[in-house]
């Protein structure tokens, strides 16, 4: 988001200035260009970046001017003067000049960057705000006439409903398709929201905690599906699922951004015996895509303290914890489940999310209700722990 604001405000800069710059009119028929991107090499009077068309050499020149943007104030009014020294890897840039003609070039007129160091700090401090200060949940009804939001936010343990109100100067995000990342996010609007969406807010909690005065907004469209594997495709990166709810045959494309699990056993059961305490019902028996289920025995109990799994730290480092997995780990038979952008078609997704070991969360879906007792289908009510999480920054 910090790089996106950058761009458009230098944007707006040099449509107006380029002719001052260059010592050009408008009329001249060369054209400045504005190159952005990553830095990923630093060498002798040149930097390499990355850009959405490949990598772009920065050639430093004894006329070109350096200028650092505070990731706190990306504003182009309070830039200071910086050096070339002053760049490292990972640090993000915005250079004017004249690109070379094959785009693989550009002699640097200003340079003007972001350091990691800045942005990670920025970024670890919103993190916290999200944390400490944050709400998220699935959007259960939106009022456009009193601009109100009903938020059902779910913890291990249960439910509960948290009227949100958007504060004046309120600030709306969208995640974009196939994506849970904060830093990919559009800008947006209440209209844009919709019952089903997932939310997360930040802002101001009631003391009593039913009501919620948000600072900023993002949501999402997303749906989560469960499915035995059928086949797998390594080279393609690919896995075709039969869905457990309506028996038919899904392609489950698998991303550089998509996210692998796997949930050992013993904590997955612990989890599920969670939520089904939480729901208030019985131990998880039963079948799930025609495996036999069997009584959910947690060691200890379940109860922090008492021996075994721990739900320590929340879910979200329970998962950072839980295994990283492959399509190749990934084995016919195997039940996943998985959430993906919400679609009309349903015969390709990718996903965003993908989990395995998730058996006893759909026991418990069962048991509760929420799945399809005796028929060993699940519906489209169950729920997993982080699996439709959705990022803050």
């Amino acid at each position: 988001m910090l790089q996106n604001i950058l761009v458009t405000a230098l944007i707006f800069l040099f449509t107006g200035m380029f002719a001052l710059v260059f010592g050009q009119t408008p009329a001249v028929a060369i054209k400045p260009s504005i190159v952005v991107g990553d830095v990923v090499t630093v060498g002798d009077n040149k930097f390499t970046v990355t850009t959405q068309t490949g990598p772009v050499e920065i050639v430093i020149t004894d006329k070109s001017i350096f200028k650092r943007i505070s990731a706190d104030n990306p504003n182009l009014t309070t830039a200071t003067p910086g050096s070339s020294t002053d760049i490292s890897i990972g640090d993000k840039l915005t250079v004017t000049g004249i690109l070379a003609a094959d785009g693989k070039a550009i002699p640097a007129r200003a340079v003007y960057f972001m350091t990691k160091a800045d942005i990670d700090a920025k970024s670890a401090k919103e993190s916290g705000e999200w944390k400490t200060r944050g709400i998220t949940g699935k959007v259960v009804s939106v009022n456009t006439q009193t601009n109100q939001i009903n938020v059902e936010t779910r913890t291990l343990t249960g439910t509960s409903t948290v009227t949100l109100t958007p504060k004046a100067d309120a600030k709306f995000l969208r995640y974009a398709p196939d994506s849970v990342r904060f830093n990919e996010a559009v800008l947006s609007s209440l209209l844009d929201i919709k019952t089903g969406d997932m939310m997360r807010a930040v802002g101001d909690r009631s003391t009593d905690g039913v009501s919620f005065a948000a600072e900023q907004v993002i949501t999402g469209a997303f749906q989560t599906v469960a499915g035995t594997v059928k086949s797998i495709d390594i080279a393609k990166n690919e896995v075709v699922i039969t869905n457990l709810e309506t028996k038919k045959e899904i392609t489950v494309v698998i991303g550089e951004t998509s996210i692998l699990k796997r949930f050992p056993a013993e904590q997955a059961e612990m989890l599920a015996r969670m939520q089904m305490m939480g729901a208030g019902g019985a131990r998880p028996m039963g079948q799930v895509g025609g495996r036999p289920g069997g009584q959910v025995q947690t060691p200890g109990g379940g109860r922090p303290g008492m021996g075994g799994a721990r739900a320590n730290g929340g879910i979200e480092d329970i998962l950072d914890r839980s295994p990283s997995i492959t399509a190749g780990d990934l084995k016919t038979g195997d039940i996943i489940a998985l959430s993906s952008t919400k679609s009309t078609n349903m015969d390709r997704i990718k996903a965003i999310k993908l989990f395995a070991g998730v058996e006893p969360f759909l026991r418990a879906a069962q048991a509760t209700g929420r799945g399809r007792r005796g028929q060993g289908g699940v519906a489209s009510g169950f729920t997993i722990p982080g699996l439709d999480g959705i990022e803050g920054p």
